[in-house]
């Protein structure tokens, strides 16, 4: 692990892309995506002044732009192109439906949206862009594009050789939003996340600090995961781009079969996934297609052995992570010296942490973190325009944990544990319980009201013949007390967010939906 230079995420995103280029030279690839046409460092600082200037002149100063864009390099040249000029890319999740899309809008107080007549098209989006079009404008990068001049390319190229002096123009300081991202929702109404400038950088800079000679800028990140995630966002652009290395955007991570041929294509190095979609991906490649992948960085979701299994037979080491979107997002990951299956490695350089106790809970606590990459806060809706600061700069992520020889294993949300008889019960516990029973299948487990006991759990799979006698059998050859173990089992599809996340929210109501069927 190299050491961590807290001064240098003193700077913003376009600044940092600037030292990026300065560093890693203009002619070093930058970008790629499905269209396989890269781009250099020096064409996208161009393409970012060139597209900033025009953006520039249909918003104000500082304003929030809603982005509506998939994984493509359009999006990478957006956020700079809006970074560079002084506006704010509010990040939308186009797949989190109508309402929460105008709840984020309203929040952000959004009045501008940078779309895509052929994403729209090509993702049947033309509802949500109706509905979100009541008082607001929608920008089309091809109506955009199609106002460039000769004379604006030119500017653009004379801009960037004076690409700081330009950007010193718009005022904007490390400590000033770089971005809103919007709560995936897994466990409720989804918040507004205010990351600075220097939150992302920090981010950026610490994975690389983490990683020391792990990471090289020979290597090629392959990033399926969308923009609007912030695992996507930092782990999948800004750590690749910011330290010199090659970014390979992907528009959907549900392609299983194309993936694989491209990350081949490529010859990604790294790749970017959640277990979810990272057995798919396994499952799908030819022979070769994942030969060039050294390393898988997952997140957002616990990783199953049978994952690691899939991996294995391509030659590749799957490194477990840990974040939050508050936190830029990444707070911890493995190391390939320091890579224990279950746990989500040593936390980053530069970030404190303390583990609060909670009752009923006997190992570890509720873990706290302060850093550099922790957010300015949460939008507050209660107030338009305003920031709601995280205490003392201490995130609670809700999650608890423990820390055995510097690794930390998370034991599961603090919401994701059910009081049944007094004890406290993880349900991630008893979902890697079953899922070592049957490990090609995939299960979630979830708490619902008991009149009697207060909580009952209950096994959502979609293992066909899922039956409890067995779960039982193997909960007691396993050590686990039968309270543990599901009262009924429910066979169904595992709903999962855009993210890749399982959706718990879903979860429950689709636990209580058919319990009432029953």
């Amino acid at each position: 692990m190299a050491d961590f230079d807290l001064s240098s995420t003193r700077k913003t995103l376009f600044g940092a892309l600037l030292d990026a280029r300065d560093r890693f030279g203009r002619n070093k690839i930058a970008l790629e995506d499905l269209e396989r046409q890269p781009i250099s460092f020096g064409r996208l600082v161009l393409a970012s002044l060139v597209l900033g200037r025009k953006l520039a002149g249909l918003t104000a100063p500082r304003e929030h732009v809603g982005v509506l864009l998939p994984n493509v390099q359009g999006i990478a040249v957006t956020l700079f192109a809006l970074n560079a000029f002084g506006r704010v890319p509010a990040f939308l999740n186009f797949t989190a439906g109508i309402v929460n899309l105008k709840a984020a809008c309203e929040v952000a107080e959004v009045g501008t949206i940078v779309t895509s007549r052929r994403f729209v098209e090509q993702g049947k989006l033309d509802d949500v862009v109706s509905a979100l079009e009541e008082g607001r404008r929608i920008v089309w990068l091809e109506d955009v594009r199609a106002t460039i001049t000769s004379f604006d390319k030119l500017r653009g190229l004379v801009d960037s050789w004076m690409a700081r002096r330009v950007h010193a123009k718009a005022g904007l300081s490390p400590d000033d939003a770089g971005v809103l991202l919007f709560t995936s929702g897994s466990e409720g109404k989804p918040k507004g996340v205010v990351l600075s400038n220097a939150n992302l950088v920090a981010n950026a800079y610490q994975v690389k600090a983490h990683a020391g000679d792990v990471l090289t800028p020979d290597d090629v990140f392959f990033n399926p995961l969308p923009i609007f995630h912030s695992f996507g966002l930092t782990a999948g652009l800004l750590t690749a781009i910011l330290n010199g290395m090659k970014s390979v955007l992907y528009p959907s991570p549900l392609h299983y079969r194309q993936i694989p041929k491209l990350v081949a294509g490529t010859r990604a190095t790294i790749m970017l996934a959640t277990d979810t979609f990272l057995q798919g991906y396994a499952r799908a490649a030819g022979e070769n297609d994942l030969a060039t992948v050294r390393y898988v960085i997952a997140g957002a979701e616990r990783v199953k052995e049978e994952t690691r299994r899939l991996w294995s037979r391509h030659g590749t080491v799957i490194l477990e992570g840990y974040g939050a979107t508050e936190c830029s997002p990444v707070i911890a990951v493995s190391l390939p010296d320091r890579n224990r299956p279950g746990s989500a490695g040593p936390i980053l350089p530069g970030l404190e942490w303390r583990l609060d106790p909670v009752e009923g809970i006997h190992e570890g606590g509720r873990l706290h973190v302060r850093g550099p990459n922790v957010m300015k806060g949460y939008l507050d809706p209660q107030a338009p325009g305003g920031v709601a600061p995280p205490p003392e700069g201490w995130h609670d992520t809700g999650d608890i944990v423990t820390l055995d020889d510097g690794l930390v294993t998370i034991r599961g949300r603090a919401k994701r544990f059910a009081k049944i008889g007094g004890e406290m019960i993880s349900l991630a516990a008893i979902e890697a319980m079953t899922q070592r029973l049957w490990p090609d299948c995939n299960h979630v487990v979830v708490a619902l009201p008991d009149p009697r006991k207060g909580e009952q759990i209950v096994l959502i799979t979609d293992k066909p013949d899922a039956d409890r006698d067995a779960l039982l059998a193997h909960a007691r050859e396993q050590g686990f007390p039968e309270l543990w173990v599901p009262k009924s089992i429910l066979v169904a599809g595992i709903p999962v967010l855009g993210s890749g996340k399982t959706d718990y929210a879903a979860a429950v109501e689709m636990a209580h939906r058919l319990q009432a069927m029953l």
